[in-house]
């Protein structure tokens, strides 16, 4: 098990959060077996950017994106160097602190349904 630290977020970890996660799942999946809600409305399918997080810590640690994540994080509100979507990022034996942007673009949840 590897320490996942979530920083404080309003609605989805008030307290912030330290986790035992499990290496070789996602950091969504991780999140979410933890209690921590983390927006996934493609179900993790690398077909939105719900589930952008920013890695404060351990970022160097992870696999690098692949071209479908990377292009989908060019749309995510409050993109920076260190964002990552939480459904492709990989827990390893490295701890990670990571940040749970204060939006995310959910174009289901907000009824602009195609």
């Amino acid at each position: 098990m590897t320490q996942l630290i979530v920083l404080p977020h309003v609605e989805n970890c008030p307290e912030g959060a330290v986790i035992e996660a499990e290496e070789g799942k996602s950091i969504c999946e991780n999140l979410l077996a933890n209690g921590i809600e983390l927006d996934h409305a493609c179900e993790m399918s690398c077909a939105c950017t719900t589930c952008h997080v920013i890695v404060r810590e351990g970022f160097t640690s992870l696999d690098a994106a692949e071209e479908i994540e990377e292009d989908l994080l060019d749309k995510a509100w409050g993109l920076e160097p260190n964002s990552r979507l939480g459904c492709q990022a990989l827990v390893g034996s490295t701890p990670l602190v990571v940040e749970i942007p204060k939006y995310s673009i959910n174009m289901a949840k907000e009824g602009h349904r195609k």
